[in-house]
């Protein structure tokens, strides 16, 4: 019974089952290292992209520092600049009525 063509013909079976449980475990363990990998990549990128935030907005707050400065002197001298006129303004003014 065992040279019989139907036992032969079922002997590769549990071979071929073995082989494909352990194709289907480690094709598993290839997706969930897949996976893995990439959730990880995706952690590193958006700690890349928190820094890389950070820092602009750090720069951004800088630069509007920097140009309320600016403008706050702009505004002062104009000021200034204003009080002068008023200042020759109201002498011309009281010249030309003492005169």
């Amino acid at each position: 019974m065992s040279n019989s063509p139907a036992s032969r013909r079922w002997k590769p079976a549990p071979a071929f089952r073995d082989h494909s449980i352990t194709a289907l475990i480690g094709g598993t363990l290839i997706l969930l290292a897949a996976i893995t990998r990439k959730a990880l990549s995706d952690d590193a990128t958006l700690l890349r992209l928190d820094r890389e935030l950070l820092a602009e907005h750090t720069r951004v707050d800088r630069q509007r520092a920097e140009d309320r400065e600016t403008e706050a002197d702009r505004v002062e001298r104009i000021e200034t600049d204003i009080r002068a006129m008023r200042d020759l303004m109201f002498e011309a003014f009281q010249r030309g009525r003492t005169d």
